[in-house]
C-alpha cells in the first residue's frame, strides 16, 4: 500500500485538469467510514457501524474486523447515511440530485478507469496503482488507516446520471432517452439540447429536461 504514495500529485492534477475532469484523493465517496442503515429487498433493515461508497462501481463498502469488504447490491434497495441516501439503480448506488414533480434526477459517481490508465500511459515516470488490484478488490484488504495512506493520490471520477420518470429508471444518455421518450418529448428534449452550453454532465440542463417534458 505504501507504494501508492509515490504517485506524483502534481503530475496527476496537470493531466486531469487538461481533461477538465473531476478528481478525488480517495477511492471512496466519504473521507471517513460512517454509520449507515441498509434496507434489503426481503424487508430486513441492517445497521452498519462503518460504511462507505466505493467509487470503483458505486457499491457499498463496510468494515468487518480488519478488512474492508464490498457488499453485493443484488438484494439491496437503499442505504441511508446521516446526510445522504443512496438508492440501487441497476447495479449502482445513486443519490437524488433534484426533482421536478414526481420525476427525479439521480447521480452515481464512479472511477474513470479508462482515463486513469491513459494518464498513466502518458506519464511513464509515475509509479502506478495496479489496476488489476483495484478491479479485484485486493487494494481494499487493509484497515481503514491503511486506506487513508492513499490520500495524496488523485483519481479521475465521472458521474452517471439516471432519471426516474413514472416510476421507471432510465440512464441519462441521448440514445437511451430517445428510445424512452415519445415523439413529442424527444422534440422537447432536443430543444434543451440546443441551448447554449448544453452538456450531459451539467445538472441544471438535466433538470431542465425534466421541466419541459410532458
Amino acid at each position: 500500500m505504501k507504494k501508492l504514495v509515490l504517485l506524483s500529485t502534481m503530475l496527476l492534477m496537470v493531466a486531469f485538469k487538461a481533461a477538465a475532469q473531476e478528481v478525488t484523493p480517495q477511492l471512496t465517496v466519504f473521507p471517513e467510514f460512517r454509520p449507515a442503515t441498509a434496507y434489503m429487498a426481503d424487508g430486513k433493515k441492517l445497521a452498519i457501524p462503518m460504511a462507505n461508497i466505493f467509487l470503483k462501481n458505486s457499491s457499498l463498502l463496510y468494515i468487518s474486523g480488519e478488512l474492508t469488504k464490498e457488499a453485493s447490491t443484488k438484494n439491496l434497495l437503499r442505504v441511508d447515511f446521516p446526510d445522504r441516501t443512496y438508492f440501487r439503480i441497476d447495479s449502482v448506488l445513486a443519490y437524488p440530485v433534484d426533482s421536478v414533480g414526481t420525476s427525479v434526477l439521480y447521480c452515481a459517481k464512479v472511477l474513470d478507469l479508462k482515463a486513469y490508465k491513459q494518464m498513466l500511459a502518458n506519464n511513464q515516470n509515475i509509479t502506478n496503482l495496479d489496476l488489476n488490484d483495484l478491479t479485484s478488490m485486493n487494494v481494499f484488504q487493509y484497515t481503514t488507516i491503511d486506506l487513508q495512506d492513499a490520500k495524496d493520490i488523485h483519481f479521475p471520477v465521472i458521474p452517471l446520471y439516471y432519471y426516474k420518470i413514472n416510476d421507471q429508471f432510465v440512464f441519462v444518455h441521448e440514445r437511451h432517452l430517445k428510445r424512452f421518450f415519445d415523439k413529442e418529448n424527444r422534440r422537447l428534449m432536443e430543444s434543451v439540447m440546443n441551448l447554449p452550453g448544453f452538456s450531459w454532465t451539467d445538472e441544471k440542463f438535466l433538470i431542465k429536461i425534466l421541466e419541459v417534458i410532458k
